[in-house]
């Protein structure tokens, strides 16, 4: 069954349109996942922390594609549900062109200063060392790493998410191969992991390249670029929300990690790096959910289709409070067996790491609303107040939460931080989401 941006969707019609979306965002979170594994158990626990506490700052540089692509995505839809199918294939080949030569800069001096950002990261000694070859190797398959995230949101655009879906699911796919044939057989250790995770980004972020660049028939193809300096900045003030939240994700995992190495040392960095493992997991669902029914959202609004936006934002709700019940449950009955999945070889700190999941798995409960509401409004082009709930969930909630809860509750402190932010976010999420009800009329 063919579903359209144009259609009227009911449950079922939203769940197979967002499942493509979903998986796509799940076998992103792989490439970190996997390596994180194959590290833990057949490498090293130094590695194991030196990879989390590197991975924050290549993060940041990464999600600069998300930014392209959900502030791209949003004007896309939204000119194509104003007809002009033309403008859009313009707009859409300048955001991917742009995006790239960005990559490229951040690249060169990426691989430079390598060694300077590990050293502010609190590295020192043997982890100073593999942070810095870790780094410098993936940071190599930036541009299309930067590709591959920004085209998981325009393949929807293009209303080809079932393609978008196969090449993340093979990209995936390929990591696990390649981890499992550079570490085990070949035994190139940290190195074999990084490198494992740049090949396989970079042929997942270079077919849709191919793909728009021929004839094909989705809504979108590559065309000749022209410089649009107006329809720039609403693409990059659209996406700042998705850009801000995932820098200050990754400047917050940076901090945590600093708290940690402050209370208990590296191995509570290697702790934190499981919850961010199976947190990525979790959060990759709503943010799958958000990213493949934005488009529909944009479609809508920028066909004046009212009704449907009601429908969509209802069904949207409750579809999110369902998972996030789900997602919690789930976490508690894991907690264990995921635990002993990376620190079953490490028993002193198993039990911190259960310890700590059982508590983090409460933000779960939140996470979805702020997730969602961040995303409608980067949907309906309001990219001032999705950057708000963006901003007040991490820089003000989570990063407050980090700094204050550890002098009241010790260690304790660290993993309610996220339950507190993500509590609050989802509270002021709904305030807006009211607050804007008659302007948007959905």
């Amino acid at each position: 069954m063919k579903i359209q941006l144009s259609d009227h969707f009911s449950y079922g019609r939203m769940i197979v349109f967002v499942i493509p979306s979903i998986v796509m965002s799940l076998f992103t979170s792989v490439y970190s996942i996997v390596d994180g594994f194959f590290i833990s158990n057949f490498v090293g626990i130094t590695e194991f922390a030196a990879v989390n506490l590197v991975m924050p700052v290549l993060f940041i540089l990464g999600i600069v594609g998300y930014m392209f692509g959900a502030g791209g995505s949003a004007l896309i839809a939204k000119t194509l549900g104003e007809g002009d199918r033309d403008r859009a294939n313009r707009l859409f080949s300048l955001f991917v062109l742009l995006s790239f030569v960005v990559a490229l800069v951040m690249t060169i001096l990426g691989f430079a200063f390598m060694p300077q950002v590990v050293s502010l990261l609190g590295a020192e000694g043997a982890l100073h060392e593999y942070g810095t070859l870790y780094g410098r190797i993936l940071i190599t398959s930036l541009p299309l790493w930067i590709l591959l995230y920004e085209f998981q949101l325009l393949f929807v655009t293009a209303e080809k998410p079932r393609l978008g879906l196969l090449v993340t699911v093979i990209a995936g796919l390929l990591n696990i191969a390649l981890d499992a044939l550079f570490i085990l057989v070949f035994d190139w250790e940290l190195a074999g992991a990084a490198l494992a995770s740049a090949i396989s980004q970079g042929l997942g972020g270079l077919f849709p390249i191919v793909y728009f660049s021929c004839r094909n028939s989705s809504l979108l193809r590559f065309t000749y670029p022209r410089w649009d300096g107006v329809a720039v900045k609403r693409c990059v003030f659209n996406g700042s929300s998705e850009f801000m939240s995932g820098v200050a994700m990754s400047i917050l995992s940076i901090v945590y990690n600093l708290q940690l190495l402050h209370y208990v040392g590296s191995s509570g960095v290697a702790v934190y790096g499981v919850l961010m493992y199976v947190g990525m997991i979790f959060s990759a669902i709503f943010i799958g959910f958000a990213e493949g029914i934005g488009p529909v959202f944009s479609f809508h609004y920028g066909a004046e289709n009212h009704g449907e936006l009601r429908n969509l934002r209802m069904r949207s709700l409750r579809i999110v409070v369902v998972c996030s019940v789900t997602m919690f449950l789930l976490c508690e009955l894991m907690a264990y067996p995921v635990s002993f999945l990376f620190m079953g070889s490490v028993p002193e700190l198993l039990s911190m790491t259960t310890h700590a999941f059982r508590i983090y798995a409460v933000s779960y409960l939140f996470m979805g609303t702020a997730i969602f509401g961040t995303a409608l409004f980067t949907a309906l082009n309001n990219g001032g107040v999705s950057a708000l709930i963006a901003v007040l969930r991490t820089w003000v909630f989570e990063l407050g939460a980090v700094f204050l809860l550890p002098l009241f509750m010790g260690i304790d402190g660290i993993w309610s931080s996220i339950v507190v932010a993500e509590l609050m976010a989802a509270t002021c999420a709904i305030v807006f989401m009211v607050a804007f009800r008659k302007k948007y009329q959905y």
